[in-house]
């Protein structure tokens, strides 16, 4: 039946059938009685179903989001001419408008208001959301479609996303990549369950290198040297470390029973978990203390203070670089060359600050990219020898980590039976957590970021035991989860996602980051980084020169596992060296 005939048989909450399509807000009135406001939409009607004649015309001529992808990912020598002209600046600042415009701001709804409020704008301590909450009185946990519960969150990744057998990711991503994405998105996703659920410590939403300095003053105080703007360290063998927590006394998360002296500090209190992330904080220590060198030598009359932050500044910018003309260049699988230049937005009506949506925190558990064990310098380790060792960072060293973890391939995040049991709990807290927030279903956030919604799980499913596995367990489409949506969607062809991961993901990575006051106009300029000296640094940065400028030898260093090719021109060229 018609919605709004089978209201007056029903003391439902209308708002709990999701009745208001394209961005339209449900209104409830009395108990059978709501109303869309369709503001700025695009779309008029009942429901914001009917489209305005503008709107008619702009979806005659726009691609599927499928199209382009496949236009991005194709055609190797257009894309070589043009990364080569002017066209290339003209499509980027295309793809950083199109995609920043799906995410609002300023932010919309928080996890305790399901309207706008002053509090959901002004309250930072909450994640945002796009969508609001289900409503809490409604008939099923994702408002009238499916069963009456949900399925039992340890049931549900016990059968659809464990681990059976490894499969490595067809992009080639490796642990590099892995360690790189979970020590980066750290700095903003700080879910703080001790307030409640929604709430985040990382009150700067965004990359400000909380990760590397601290979330607060005190830690960031407790890890500076307080001379020449550096930041306190150890020497190891006459290679630079971060400190132990005896030097600089910050709380980290270590087990109980692990000495002082072998727990390090560092700006991310739960960084001691994994080598691989003790790897990038030593990295991003000796690039700051690097950095400040160069800005002394410089600046002679430059205080600490002012080393310190100018550093700070260039750290920040160096990051964001890398995560855009090297990271997401991975990810997207796009031959278009991606290019961090703020000024590409300076003519537009793009807005500065941003804050960290809730989606956004449960969209980047990718923990299947985690492998089933760690090959450092011929050795293997299980994971009971790798977490929270951090004599694993200081025996094989820099350089044998980042040549191993650039050669380990990470796993397929996309496509479902891929996550190693030691981190599947994760997946169960985020599953519960999602339930405690009331998130919408998966198929209401295609919706909201301009997709074709599933019509059935096999639409949603190439996978005939997945799709009937869930068929049985949500017994409706418009009933799957946001988190197992994202999971188990269909890859694209020889991608690490699906197309809703991709999709959703981009929009949020990309307002984020040119989001940062230092891509503002105000902001971006040698001035703001030392001189041509600093600003030169943020606009060369690269993986590579992070690695190879603090380490004594360079190793290989990518997000891609090497290819053949690469391999064998390795071996070709210690075959020379052998015979020299």
């Amino acid at each position: 039946l018609p919605l709004c005939f089978s209201l007056l048989f029903s003391t439902v909450n209308p708002c709990c059938y999701i009745p208001c399509q394209h961005w339209g807000v449900c209104v409830r009135y009395a108990e059978n009685k709501y109303e869309c406001d369709c503001t700025h939409t695009g779309y008029y009607g009942e429901n914001c179903t009917i489209p305005e004649f503008w709107t008619r015309v702009h979806h005659f001529f726009k691609p599927s989001p499928n199209v382009v992808h496949y236009i991005l990912t194709h055609f190797r020598l257009l894309w070589d001419i043009i990364n080569s002209t002017f066209l290339r600046d003209i499509l980027m600042r295309l793809v950083l408008t199109v995609r920043s415009n799906l995410i609002p701001s300023p932010p919309t709804f928080n996890s305790k208001y399901s309207y706008l409020s002053w509090e959901a704008y002004y309250n930072v301590s909450y994640y945002t959301r796009l969508l609001p909450p289900v409503p809490k009185d409604c008939p099923t946990p994702l408002g009238v479609k499916g069963q009456d519960g949900l399925p039992d969150p340890e049931l549900l990744v016990e059968k659809l996303l464990k681990r059976r057998t490894f499969r490595p990711d067809p992009q080639g991503s490796n642990l590099m990549f892995a360690f790189f994405a979970q020590h980066f998105t750290h700095q903003f996703f700080k879910t703080y369950n001790r307030m409640g659920v929604g709430f985040t410590k990382a009150l700067a939403h965004g990359v400000d290198a909380g990760h590397i300095y601290g979330d607060n003053l005190e830690r960031q105080l407790q890890l500076r040297l307080h001379k020449d703007g550096k930041l306190k360290y150890q020497l190891i063998d006459g290679d630079m470390y971060p400190p132990t927590v005896i030097d600089a006394p910050v709380k980290m998360s270590y087990p109980p029973g692990i000495p002082p002296e072998h727990q390090l500090a560092i700006g991310q209190e739960v960084f001691g978990l994994l080598p691989g992330l003790g790897m990038y904080a030593t990295l991003w220590l000796r690039e700051h203390n690097r950095v400040c060198d160069i800005l002394k030598a410089a600046h002679p009359t430059w205080d600490d203070e002012q080393l310190f932050q100018t550093t700070r500044l260039i750290i920040i910018g160096e990051t964001i670089r890398i995560v855009i003309e090297e990271y997401v260049q991975h990810l997207s699988g796009y031959m278009l060359q991606l290019k961090f230049d703020p000024t590409l937005l300076f003519k537009s009506s793009f807005q500065y600050g941003n804050r960290i949506a809730l989606e956004f925190s449960q969209l980047y558990h990718w923990h299947p990219l985690m492998p089933d064990s760690f090959f450092i310098s011929g050795d293997e380790l299980t994971y009971p020898q790798f977490l929270f060792n951090t004599s694993v960072l200081t025996h094989y060293g820099i350089e044998k980590l980042v040549d191993a973890f650039s050669r380990q391939p990470a796993g397929q995040v996309g496509g479902g039976h891929n996550m190693n049991a030691v981190v599947t709990r994760v997946a169960v807290g985020a599953i519960k957590e999602s339930r405690q927030l009331r998130i919408q279903p998966f198929n209401e956030y295609r919706k909201r970021f301009n997709l074709r919604p599933y019509t059935s799980f096999r639409d949603f499913s190439d996978d005939e035991e997945i799709a009937t596995q869930l068929e049985e367990l949500y017994g409706d489409i418009d009933a799957l989860e946001f988190y197992p949506g994202l999971m188990l969607e269909k890859t694209r062809p020889g991608a690490i996602f699906g197309e809703s991961m991709v999709e959703m993901g981009a929009p949020f990575s990309l307002k984020g980051l040119l989001g940062n006051p230092i891509c503002s106009p105000d902001y971006w300029k040698p001035s703001t980084f030392g001189g041509k000296v600093g600003f030169d640094i943020v606009n060369s940065a690269t993986l590579k020169k992070l690695v190879c400028l603090n380490t004594k030898t360079c190793p290989y260093v990518a997000f891609r596992v090497p290819t053949e090719a690469q391999i064998q021109n390795e071996e070709d060229s210690k075959g020379r060296t052998d015979e020299l």
